[in-house]
């Protein structure tokens, strides 16, 4: 093995890790892992139909991470002022509590936005729940794009 795959591998890894720890960049990395090896391939491995997908699932993936709850709320009835307090009371309490402090913040920040708009509990609770579960539900989009980017490079690479 030469030393540009070991380092598209430990970005990729990286990538992976990144998709379950906060604040480390994981598609981001699994892209910089493949792009450099194709880089310094003189762009022929893995080849440019492999490195169109893996940019399009990593841009979707990038777009679901960032819009996940904002999407959710609103499919659970919430407002727009609601998935903006949401998301920025989120990124402040992932900077400061970690992922756990963060839904819980989301979760009270679009209950709180959502209750006060509406005065109906129910109707909080319920957005609240779906803001929730698209974070969720992007984390795990996280993990499987980074999972199948590591796996389709080695395939494309190794195979």
């Amino acid at each position: 093995m030469d030393w540009p795959f070991l380092l598209a591998l430990v970005l990729l890894l990286g990538g992976v890790l990144g998709s379950v720890v906060p604040l480390l960049p994981g598609v981001p990395l699994s892209l910089a892992g493949i792009y450099a090896y194709w880089w310094w391939t003189g762009f022929g491995t893995p080849g440019l139909p492999f490195v169109v997908i893996a940019t399009l699932l990593g841009v979707a993936a990038v777009l679901a991470e960032y819009a996940g709850g904002a999407i959710s709320a609103r499919a659970g009835g919430g407002s727009v002022w609601s998935a903006v307090v949401a998301g920025i009371v989120g990124l402040v309490a992932l900077l400061t509590t970690g992922p756990l402090g963060m839904l819980l913040a989301v979760a009270l920040a679009t209950f709180a936005v959502e209750l006060a708009r509406t005065r109906d509990f129910e109707h909080g609770a319920r957005t609240a729940a779906f803001a929730v579960v698209g974070l969720l539900a992007s984390a795990v989009f996280q993990l499987l794009v980074t999972g199948t980017l590591l796996v389709g490079f080695l395939a494309a690479t190794v195979f």
